[in-house]
């Protein structure tokens, strides 16, 4: 709203200092002030909130040390994440820039999911809140909408910059050489001439198979959506771990959403060039704000937990922006902590089902999945777990930044 205020000004009225709000760089340093600003100051007055309406953590006895004390932490924290992550978006950015409006439908979309298996854990005083089923259908209309936006809107493409020339093509004339153009066009890490085309997975139909290339983008995108969502859900588990690795993740992609809005940079880097994803920048901005603030009463010992409310909206937000600055492909290595933990439920689980038939008696392979729960029971206290996997998730966050160079 901001934006387009001093915009209005800045036209009409030439007041000074209206010009700065034209700056990407500026609105996502606000966005970032003010995200930090509400989480922290706000944050507590929520945190209190939720324990007057007492909406604790039931915890399960799974023999963990330091569980019992956990038991009555207020939950559904992750309104928290969500508040300072709206406001600031909503004043400082584009709000007609149709990433940033997939962007919010994201976030009010997955936090509605995550806070209605809260409420059903806490006031319905079911463990298992909202059916599975449920939660994946949630999931796969959000990967509907977003796949279908990111495919038939007009706004979405991507400009091919003639190699070496862009700059000075941008000097001269202040355009691009070559027009914008609808694409499903996405980058292979770690490949040198890194750019595949989802429409050439079904080039064997005929001469018009670009016109189906939606039957293999929209589930695509409906994948990664609910896998990536789901894997933040299965990290959060210990103080700390979601938000910090997801703050990890949503700044990485926030480089990447810079480079490749910008036409120098996705030049000089040899990179696609999409134009107006840049504005994501301000929504990454306010969302790792939110996350960073938040940690501020998740770390060891948390005053509030995220709940699902939470996680399912980090991971649906990092899927998006993901798909949107057309760097799902990365996914698996950026996101390397989410899909350990994913992994290492599955892998637990089919092993122990085909053991009990094979053997009569279920095997394990971890002392308790999620992965970070394998580590507790290996005695390594929680403060520690996070602080490595952390580390590990920053190592895996510039392997991915690398890889903007590395081919």
């Amino acid at each position: 709203m901001l934006y387009h205020l001093f915009e209005y000004l800045s036209k009409h009225y030439q007041i000074p200092g209206s010009g700065l709000f034209q700056f990407l760089s500026f609105r996502a340093a606000m966005a970032i002030i003010c995200s930090l600003l509400i989480s922290t100051i706000y944050g507590k007055h929520i945190i209190n909130f939720l324990r007057k309406q007492q909406v604790g953590e039931t915890v399960r006895d799974l023999g963990l040390s330091g569980q019992t004390e956990k038991a009555g932490t207020p939950t559904m924290g992750g309104i928290i994440i969500i508040l300072s992550t709206l406001v600031p978006v909503l004043l400082f950015a584009k709000l007609d820039n149709i990433y940033i409006i997939l962007l919010l439908i994201t976030t009010v979309w997955m936090g509605a999911i995550g806070f209605i298996d809260d409420y059903i854990k806490i006031f319905k005083k079911d463990k298992e809140g909202l059916k599975g089923r449920f939660k994946v259908l949630g999931q796969v209309g959000l990967g509907i909408i977003v796949g279908a936006t990111l495919y038939f809107h007009p706004e979405v493409t991507v400009k091919e910059v003639a190699k070496g020339a862009g700059t000075e093509v941008v000097a001269i004339t202040g355009e691009m050489k070559n027009n914008e153009e609808k694409s499903t066009k996405t980058t292979i890490p770690f490949v040198k001439n890194n750019e595949l085309d989802y429409s050439r997975i079904i080039a064997w139909t005929g001469e018009n198979y670009r016109d189906y290339a939606w039957l293999i983008f929209i589930p695509i995108v409906i994948f990664i959506v609910t896998a990536v969502s789901n894997g933040a859900n299965l990290t959060d588990g210990i103080d700390g771990l979601a938000a910090g690795s997801s703050a990890i993740i949503v700044i990485a992609l926030g480089i990447f959403a810079w480079v490749s809005g910008n036409i120098i940079f996705s030049d000089y880097l040899n990179i696609m060039y999409i134009p107006r994803v840049g504005e994501i920048s301000v929504y990454i901005a306010a969302f790792a704000g939110g996350l960073v603030g938040f940690l501020w009463y998740n770390t060891y010992p948390a005053q509030v937990f995220m709940g699902d409310t939470g996680s399912l909206t980090i991971g649906g937000v990092i899927a998006v922006i993901a798909v949107a600055v057309r760097k799902e492909l990365l996914i698996p290595v950026l996101c390397g902590i989410f899909l350990a933990e994913n992994l290492s439920v599955v892998l637990q689980v089919g092993y122990f089902k085909y053991t009990r038939k094979k053997y009569g008696e279920g095997r394990r392979i971890f002392l308790m999945s999620p992965l970070h729960h394998h580590y507790q029971k290996k005695g390594y206290h929680e403060s520690k777990i996070v602080t490595r996997f952390l580390i590990i998730g920053i190592m895996l966050a510039i392997i991915s930044i690398v890889t903007l160079k590395v081919r």
